[in-house]
């Protein structure tokens, strides 16, 4: 029996607290993974980039083939509401998410119209920085023919946790992922950045990995302060001779890289500059209200 953390699920119009039951057997999502969800943070009574994950949970949808029923902005608004349900400062994980509920034309395709919509809201402290491992990982990342990769779906992940799987086997607490051309795209759980000779840069988005939302909140705020940050094609070599590696995503904001493979690394400048700054965005612009 799992030890969940206090959680809050809005369903089919009210609020219950815990993990609560949202499909069926014989739900297209649960059957032919028909699912999508996003995920927003709150911490220190802040919720970044709100409206933007709110929207990018409609448009995964869609690439899924499924109707969302909620507006962007009522996903927002529940948000708002949900969290007044925790009491005191916590640091919350808010996951909207859609599934496929009735079968469509036929078996594989749901119907666009017949989906499912929940909202949940669970306690998830923010992890410290400090120690993150990271090695290569014989798994890779799918092109957008093969996989829907332009949105969060949930039968993305099933891959991405292969390659974690490998990476801890070996010791590690992450594997940096290539794509099908043996590129670096990202960790199998973010995005990832690199610093050398007083630059940072970043695997270019090419359709295997999404463009997430604190990426390019990074990206903008050290452009904004000064520092160029590249775009480009980088092998894990390049990785490995790296000044300075760092991750980014919503679970954990922005932390540091400080081993890959056998070599040692120190949080670097790059890395301090892009949690600063990320830190004082969210505390400018990141209220609920």
């Amino acid at each position: 029996m799992a030890n969940w953390s206090q959680t809050w699920t809005f369903l089919n119009g009210s609020w219950s607290e815990g993990n609560v039951p949202i499909m069926g057997a014989r739900s297209h999502g649960a059957w032919l993974a028909s699912t999508v969800f996003d995920g927003a943070r709150l911490f220190e009574g802040k919720a970044p980039d709100l409206a933007l994950h709110c929207a990018r949970v409609n448009r995964s949808a869609l690439a899924l083939g499924l109707n969302p029923t909620m507006t962007a902005e009522a996903i927002a608004d529940l948000t708002r509401e949900g969290v007044k349900k925790f009491g005191g400062d916590k640091a919350l994980y808010v996951k909207p998410m859609y599934w496929g509920e009735g079968e469509g034309a036929s078996t594989i395709l749901p119907d666009p119209d017949d989906i499912g919509f929940a909202l949940c809201l669970f306690e998830a402290p923010m992890p410290v920085p400090g120690g993150l491992s990271v090695t290569s990982t014989r798994f890779r990342r799918p092109t957008y023919e093969s996989m829907p990769t332009d949105s969060k779906a949930g039968c993305l992940y099933p891959n991405n946790a292969r390659a974690l799987r490998d990476a801890k086997s070996r010791g590690f607490d992450n594997a940096l992922v290539c794509d099908a051309l043996g590129n670096v795209a990202e960790t199998a759980t973010s995005n990832v950045f690199m610093a050398k000779d007083g630059i940072v840069r970043t695997p270019a988005i090419n359709g295997t990995f999404l463009n997430g939302i604190t990426r390019q909140r990074v990206i903008r705020l050290l452009r904004d302060d000064g520092v160029t940050v590249d775009e480009t094609t980088l092998s894990y070599q390049d990785f490995l001779n790296a000044d300075e590696i760092f991750i980014s995503g919503n679970y954990s904001k922005v932390m540091p890289v400080l081993r890959i493979d056998d070599r040692m690394l120190q949080p670097g400048p790059f890395y301090t500059k892009a949690r600063k700054l990320y830190w004082a965005y969210a505390h400018q612009s990141g209220g609920l209200a």
